[in-house]
């Protein structure tokens, strides 16, 4: 084989597909009939059934770039029919292709299993959600499906869990319980290969290997198959996106499908859509006394309630001040004023959490996240997010819109947003991290200049953001001063 072939320098799976054309035209440049009847033979001469033997077409388009999802084991057996024996070479392109396949190798792990997670056991309120919850999913017709949606800590997972044990605690008969998590918001590593879930689930309702098919949609033909009539629950925890559900869908009269999401699915055809808030007040005071111990808190109710509304009732958060509170007695209730209380919350779980939803945004929403630190922690209306971005409002309205759709924010009225608590703290976090004193400078002036919703004497409240120092009660054009804000 000449040294101009030489998949190791392939970086991408378009420039293994490069190379293997390549390899084709080195080889003859036989036909795709050809090839594929080479491999046909190779697979019967390893016992492989001739159900698992690839169409001409599939054979096909091994050679097409732009493929998402490309069948490794079809691909080596290309090399092969068009190499030969010689089992160096062969190795030389299999390594190569693990090397490129490497985030299609880790989106084929995959979680699941045939019966639900142990439930939350410091499940609070939600009375009036659950009861949306399964309205939802009897009013559904062919196959209901109710995707939770939500911002990262709001308690999806636990609520669905306790749905799902509740559902099944009201079956009269044993049904199969299907559940996977499908890594939608991991931030290091791909999301669940919904054929790779597909195969787990088949293998699951007691298909063997070797009768699991390649292709991704006759692996969703023969699941549907499988569990129409059935009666099935299927939860599917932490979607990324339509795409990856569609397969998983069952799509049969009598199955329930229960997925959770940090994205609006509204491209979700015959889904039934609920969000999930932040828990109720009394619900938060709930929550954090289950975590801390009632009798830790039973000194003084009113700053209980400060500290669940300083959290924004977020459930993640006060699971770990609760849990905070709990191991450090020494701690007083007035000890979790705004600023340690803020940085413990996002110190343990609540900012690789936002993190996680942050790295998937594009680059002008992101930006956009950050400078709405600037912004005083209320709603923030169209004409003052351009004002931050010296954009104009058009742009702005898409960055919040994408905001929007991943729970960063939430949209309050038809031009007006607002701005969790911890996602505000967490954007102060990033914005002197990720943008120059000159653009925040810049977009401080024309935040104070903007009119009418903002004003040109905007007043903030006391606080730091790093170098940055607002006084309440100080118009802004006053402090501001070579890129700084700085303190009276």
């Amino acid at each position: 084989m000449p040294q101009v072939l030489d998949p190791a320098k392939a970086r991408t799976t378009d420039e293994f597909i490069a190379e293997l054309r390549l390899l084709k035209a080195w080889a003859g440049n036989p036909s795709i009939t050809e090839i594929t009847r080479r491999i046909h033979r190779d697979w019967q001469r390893a016992g492989r059934p001739r159900g698992e033997w690839p169409a001409r077409s599939t054979v096909g388009n091994c050679f097409q770039v732009g493929r998402r999802r490309p069948n490794a084991d079809l691909l080596l057996a290309v090399v092969k029919a068009l190499v030969g024996a010689d089992e160096a070479v062969v190795s030389i392109w299999r390594q190569s292709l693990r090397a490129v396949l490497g985030e299609a190798e880790a989106a084929a792990r995959v979680s699941a299993c045939n019966r639900l997670p142990a439930g939350p056991s410091e499940f609070v309120g939600r009375a009036g959600l659950v009861a949306e919850a399964e309205a939802a999913l009897i009013s559904g017709r062919q196959g209901p499906a109710l995707v939770l949606e939500g911002m990262a800590g709001v308690g999806k997972t636990s609520l669905v869990l306790h749905l799902a044990h509740r559902l099944l605690a009201e079956e009269c008969t044993e049904v199969p319980v299907l559940f996977a998590t499908l890594r939608g918001s991991v931030a290091q590593g791909p999301p669940a290969d919904p054929a790779a879930v597909l195969e787990t689930f088949l293998r699951l309702l007691g298909i063997t290997g070797d009768r699991i098919p390649y292709d991704l949609e006759a692996r969703a033909a023969l699941y549907r198959q499988l569990l129409a009539g059935t009666g099935a629950l299927i939860v599917l925890d932490d979607a990324a996106d339509e795409e990856q559900l569609r397969p998983l869908l069952p799509g049969a009269p009598g199955c329930r499908t229960l997925i959770t999401s940090r994205r609006e699915l509204d491209g979700l055809t015959g889904a039934a859509r609920v969000p999930v808030p932040p828990l109720d007040p009394d619900d938060s005071v709930e929550l954090l006394r289950a975590a801390a111990g009632a009798e830790r808190l039973a000194s003084d109710l009113p700053a209980v309630e400060q500290i669940a509304g300083s959290l924004g009732h977020l459930p993640l958060a006060l699971s770990v001040i609760g849990r905070h509170m709990r191991e450090h007695p020494a701690w007083a209730l007035g000890d979790y004023y705004r600023e340690p209380l803020i940085t413990l919350a996002l110190e343990d779980g609540v900012r690789t959490a936002l993190a996680a939803s942050d790295a998937r945004l594009p680059q002008g929403a992101r930006r956009l996240l950050r400078l709405l630190a600037l912004h005083p922690p209320a709603e923030v209306e169209i004409a003052g997010a351009a004002a931050l971005l010296g954009e104009p409002s058009a742009v702005a309205e898409h960055h919040l819109a994408t905001l929007a759709a991943e729970h960063l924010v939430e949209r309050a009225a038809p031009h007006r947003f607002r701005v969790h608590p911890l996602i505000h703290a967490y954007a102060e976090e990033r914005l002197c991290i990720d943008e120059p004193a000159t653009r925040i400078h810049q977009a401080l002036v024309r935040l104070s200049e903007h009119s009418p919703s903002c004003g040109a004497d905007i007043r903030l409240e006391t606080r730091t953001i790093r170098g940055f120092r607002f006084r309440e009660g100080t118009s802004l054009p006053k402090q501001l001063h070579a890129g700084r804000v700085l303190a009276a």
